[in-house]
């Protein structure tokens, strides 16, 4: 396809090749997305919370830092400029390690959730580990 002073912008099976690969991620992303929700859904029902919360964005966020113990006004700290993001990555391997705790589980766990989370909340949520409580 050329814009007419003589530089092709490229082919449609360049194009299409990037279609398909977009198709594929985003494929593979949702499939992660479902395999959270329905991990979360077991672990928040080990937990004594409602299942359905896992489905609602926020509330998923608000139900977890419950779970640990955590204050969930927290979460609030997400919306301040470029503060939000450190404070969110610093709580959020503090949520890790104080969820492997909850969970009955060690510090081994723990770096697991937070390098491979979703495989980890499976393990949580489908595995042999009970809720032992909110951690000190």
């Amino acid at each position: 396809m050329s814009n007419g002073y003589g530089y092709d912008y490229g082919s449609t099976a360049s194009t299409t090749a990037v279609a398909g690969a977009f198709a594929v991620y985003m494929v593979v992303v949702i499939a992660i997305a479902v395999l959270m929700v329905v991990a979360m859904w077991k672990m928040f029902t080990k937990a004594g919370k409602p299942g359905w919360a896992s489905i609602v964005p926020i509330y998923n966020l608000v139900v977890l830092f419950q779970i640990v113990g955590m204050n969930p006004w927290l979460i609030l700290l997400s919306l301040i400029p470029f503060v939000g993001s450190v404070a969110m990555f610093i709580l959020s391997i503090m949520l890790a390690i104080k969820l492997a705790k909850a969970f009955g589980k060690g510090t081994g766990f723990a770096v697991g959730l937070i390098f491979l989370g979703p495989i980890f909340y499976l393990i949580l949520g489908f595995g042999d580990a009970q809720y032992v409580g909110i951690p000190e």
